[in-house]
């Protein structure tokens, strides 16, 4: 049986997620039907979830306060699945040329690269199961496979860096039919 680590860039997903409606989905649920597509038995050893809490102004508007208690309920519903660990970056706000103001994440890429790295280098997995669009993930995805383990991709349709696709071994796109599998309250 090959031990696995699940890592999912939370922006990336939610993102994706936009595409199809922005469905509810059940995340451990999600895990399952991820280690159940691999065509070998699969143990999930972790699930990382990644992501960013909401900007926030100083002081707060009503709005943000809100946004942010919205996350961190959902942050907390996700810590007290099994086996799961949230990692989080921040939300940075930065001047547009519009004279608007667009956010960004920082550490998020850098804080996932690191514990996929970090795992497959000790050994600690068989196969690392990435969720991302990022080619900024292909570095550490190259270190993994150079570390012997599988790595299998799960991306969504037009979201997703060709250099990305290209360097993993397996490949997974999620489509309308898969998301009807993992949404919430379904049995």
């Amino acid at each position: 049986m090959e031990k696995c680590i699940i890592f999912i860039d939370g922006g990336y997903l939610a993102s994706a997620l936009r595409d199809f409606g922005n469905p509810k989905i059940d995340h451990l649920k999600f895990c399952n039907y991820l280690c159940g597509l691999c065509d070998c038995d699969v143990r999930r050893v972790r699930t990382y979830y990644y992501d960013c809490l909401p900007y926030q102004s100083n002081p707060p508007t009503p709005e943000e306060k809100e946004r942010y208690s919205k996350k961190q309920r959902f942050m907390t519903m996700l810590k007290r699945l099994p086996r799961f660990e949230i990692k989080l970056g921040r939300l940075a706000k930065y001047p547009k040329p519009d004279g608007k103001y667009g956010f960004e994440q920082k550490k998020v890429d850098i804080l996932l690269s690191i514990d996929l790295t970090r795992v497959a280098i000790s050994k600690q997995i068989d196969r690392v199961i990435l969720v991302a669009g990022d080619s900024d993930f292909v570095p550490a995805i190259q270190v993994a496979k150079d570390a012997g383990a599988i790595t299998q991709l799960v991306y969504f349709p037009r979201t997703v860096h060709n250099e990305l696709l290209d360097a993993c071994d397996e490949r997974i796109e999620l489509s309308q039919e898969n998301i009807q599998k993992i949404l919430k309250n379904k049995i």
